[in-house]
């Protein structure tokens, strides 16, 4: 037989399985093409991303950074050879690492918070993260550190922003681009009918960014021409529903690859509609009708276009939490529009647009998930897949990740029980596996607060 290293997890020996993770080298240069880390999780229940059923009995065989087989258990004694780790899972769900499609860890850079963050995404089991605007320079650091695994995080890939130049009075717009002028740096541009956007796009793509997000103060006319420009250079191009004056209508009629935030869906059904972005009231939740004839025509075309909504409802809930009393139902608004564009077979990827509490252990994307299946009525199978595959192909990534399958990137989230069944056991997380490296959820430590210098 041939001689392997078994592993009996999860338990104790995860430490070991930490150690194992290493030795294959976080970085693609560490490893020796002519003696590649093989790894084999094996006696799992597998829910591939994909959408079909799970399936028991399973192993998933690593080779480096890339999945190299998925295959039952049963199949294993003929494939095993010379420096291979098995590792007996002993009938764990494992899933495609999670996407969290909305975040923000650079808008105002703080090193510590940021890596905090990070740090506890990645062990909650998100492997990967669309950041939507902040300072590019500091996110390409980050995002370079994640990648070759200096720091323990999913991998960051971050937006340049587009808006109309009223916009860039906005504060957030001053601390992501501390130094220099908002608005007149490539990831954070203002656009006019006068902007040369073949240099624009151009710009945004040299600052290392993945995608356009277009923001605020936009008419029609520009976002189709943005669009066009991004799409003509292969680029991705992620707008807010709303853009003032712009509608939701307008930006998918444009082309745009995902829209951002189920709430702003609403303020087509105010009248007047906000002309900018600095004026907009709050959505009057009695004028929303989830049945209005405008919204399913908008869903039936985004439906045909496959445009991706990024729902965020946690966000809005967390508004409404913060506000108490004052609360204007941003949450009930945001929910009842996400659960009217699933019903209409939207596709729906899982963002957040905060962090959460810094005195949780577990990341905003758990409540995220929760509430698309308590309060959106998505089944805990359609927001599995809504987390992985595709948030994968929100990040115009789904060739790469978001699903369990050969040739794709090691991404993994073992937890102890069923999420088909409950969405909670999310929570109950026992390794996440990042580009074939393996993340203990054990090792894991809560900073405390004063680590955090007072600042999340």
């Amino acid at each position: 037989m041939p001689a392997l290293r078994l592993l009996q997890a999860p338990l104790a020996s995860l430490a070991l399985l930490a150690a194992a993770g290493a030795a294959q080298g976080a970085t693609e240069p560490a490893l020796d093409p002519a003696q590649p880390a093989l790894t084999c999780y094996t006696n799992i229940t597998l829910i591939d991303g994909s959408g079909m059923p799970a399936r028991p009995a399973m192993a998933v065989e690593v080779d480096g950074e890339r999945i190299r087989a998925v295959l039952p258990i049963a199949a294993l004694p003929a494939r095993t050879q010379p420096g291979m780790t098995v590792v007996d899972l002993k009938g764990a769900w494992v899933l495609p690492g999670l996407v969290d499609t909305h975040e923000h860890v650079g808008t105002s850079p703080n090193r510590r918070v940021a890596e905090a963050n990070l740090r506890r995404c990645l062990y909650g089991g998100i492997t990967a993260m669309r950041d939507m605007a902040g300072d590019a320079r500091f996110l390409a650091e980050l995002a370079r550190e994640a990648r070759l695994g200096e720091i323990a995080s999913p991998d960051i890939h971050y937006s340049a922003l587009m808006a109309g130049p009223g916009f860039f009075n906005d504060p957030r717009t001053h601390m992501a681009a501390r130094g220099a002028q908002p608005g007149a740096v490539p990831w954070l541009q203002a656009i006019t009918p006068k902007t040369d956007l073949r240099t624009a796009v151009t710009l945004a793509r040299g600052c290392g960014a993945s995608g356009i997000k277009v923001y605020a103060d936009l008419s029609p006319e520009l976002i189709a021409a943005i669009v066009a420009e991004a799409h003509r250079q292969n680029f991705p191009v992620w707008s807010h529903a709303t853009v003032f004056p712009s509608l939701p209508a307008d930006s998918v009629a444009a082309g745009v690859d995902s829209i951002s935030h189920a709430y702003l869906l609403g303020y087509p059904f105010m009248v007047p509609t906000p002309n900018s972005y600095a004026t907009k009231l709050p959505v009057d939740p009695a004028k929303v009708h989830e049945d209005d004839p405008r919204l399913q025509k908008l869903f039936a075309e985004m439906r045909r276009r496959g445009t991706i909504l990024d729902a965020t409802l946690t966000a809005y809930v967390e508004t409404d939490r913060q506000a108490g009393a004052k609360s204007l139902g941003r949450g009930a608004i945001a929910e009842r529009l996400a659960a009217a564009a699933y019903r209409a077979g939207v596709l729906i990827s899982v963002g957040t647009d905060h962090a959460g509490a810094p005195d949780s252990p577990a990341p905003a994307l758990n409540e995220e998930m929760e509430l698309l299946v308590e309060k959106a009525g998505m089944s805990p199978a359609d927001v599995v897949h809504a987390a992985t595959q595709v948030g994968a192909r929100a990040l115009k990534l789904d060739a790469e990740m978001g699903t369990v399958e050969p040739g794709k990137l090691a991404n993994l989230l073992v937890v102890a029980k069923n999420p088909l069944a409950d969405i909670r056991a999310l929570r109950e997380v026992i390794l996440t596996v990042k580009r074939g490296k393996a993340y203990p959820r054990i090792d894991y430590h809560q900073p405390a607060p004063d680590d955090l210098d007072g600042v999340w």
